[in-house]
């Protein structure tokens, strides 16, 4: 199946897996890049040297190609473009929307750049500024999301611009790939149906509880913004969060990222300017990476948050990324020829 995406970016198949942190390392990426999809590593938890570390990893597993995501607002933002510029990245995906002088140097090295929207103004304010594409997530997504449906959200923006669109929020079979393209869209990003997948690194544990889940919640308590995640008691904890614990996991988050105070209050400043965060929101997102981490990594889904999309509801099983992905592809060959005889 060939689309827009496949071309642009050199994959097999159109379909993304979205970069995760503490889920998306090297392993996945490498396990989709291989199945035929866009493996992608998820930076935003990475040090530069793990980042670079990761590539690396990748790049000894497959010669697929494969993208890094990053955080537009970090601190070391342009640093960690040079790294993907210097290791050969194929991708460069991003959160929000990138700065104009990260774009510009994307493109003039070649990497191809796929910021992630959540409102048509933002996919036309990227795309005049020339990144190659755009992923766009309807608040059936995991993580950060906003109040719009993919189904509303995808036509918008496939009528605003005039550069590829990449669904995302609510996939997880080929049907919806065929019902994404059906929009418009030129394939689609997932990201809690690779979470859920035997080559995902989270804790076998933390996996049985999204395998028994059945409701996200969309909370501001985790960082201060919309958040979507499984609804546990310990999230409903969140609502009684104090600042004091904010600050408390902020230190810890320091020590791990090995971030200096000063680092951390320049990204807090910026996180204000570019989010319009209040500076106790900014506290509460100190929360945000190890709160995830605690489920992710160290398996306590009891003192933890878990990023997951709706989809979560409908999904009984963990294969590999290569089952995974021959599966949703032939799904939709099946759901294109039930059209074509009708």
């Amino acid at each position: 199946m060939r689309t827009a995406l496949t071309s642009l970016v050199g994959c097999r198949h159109p379909i993304v897996q979205t970069g995760m942190g503490y889920v998306a390392g090297a392993r996945l990426a490498a396990a989709a890049s291989r199945a035929g999809a866009l493996g992608v590593i998820g930076a935003a938890t990475l040090s530069v040297e793990e980042m670079t570390a990761a590539i690396r990893r990748v790049k000894e597993r497959t010669d697929q190609p494969f993208g890094v995501n990053l955080r537009s607002d970090a601190d070391d933002a342009a640093e960690r473009v040079e790294v993907l510029v210097r290791e050969g990245v194929r991708v460069a995906s991003f959160a929000q929307a990138p700065r104009r002088d990260l774009i510009a140097r994307l493109k003039d090295a070649g990497v191809v750049t796929i910021p992630s929207v959540g409102a048509r103004r933002h996919a036309e304010k990227v795309a005049a500024w020339g990144v190659d594409a755009v992923i766009v997530q309807g608040g059936e997504g995991g993580g950060h999301t906003g109040p719009l449906a993919t189904t509303l959200l995808l036509p918008q923006v496939v009528d605003a611009v005039d550069i590829p669109v990449i669904a995302a929020g609510g996939f997880f079979d080929g049907r919806g790939l065929v019902a994404a393209m059906a929009y418009g869209a030129c394939g689609v990003a997932m990201g809690t149906r690779f979470l859920l997948t035997a080559d995902s690194p989270v804790p076998d544990e933390v996996k049985k509880v999204y395998l028994a889940a059945r409701e996200t919640v969309v909370t501001t308590k985790v960082d201060g913004v919309p958040h979507r995640v499984l609804a546990t008691p310990f999230v409903a904890g969140l609502e009684r969060l104090r600042l004091a614990r904010a600050v408390l996991n902020g230190a810890r988050f320091k020590r791990l990222s090995g971030l200096s105070w000063a680092a951390m209050l320049r990204e807090g400043r910026r996180m204000r300017r570019g989010r319009e965060l209040t500076w106790a929101q900014v506290l509460q997102a100190a929360n945000t990476p190890m709160l995830l981490r605690a489920a992710m990594v160290e398996g306590r889904a009891d003192l933890g948050v878990m990023a997951s999309g709706q989809v979560v509801g409908v999904i009984d099983d963990l294969p590999t990324c290569q089952e995974l992905v021959e599966r949703i592809m032939a799904e939709a060959a099946e759901a294109l020829g039930r059209l074509g005889r009708s």
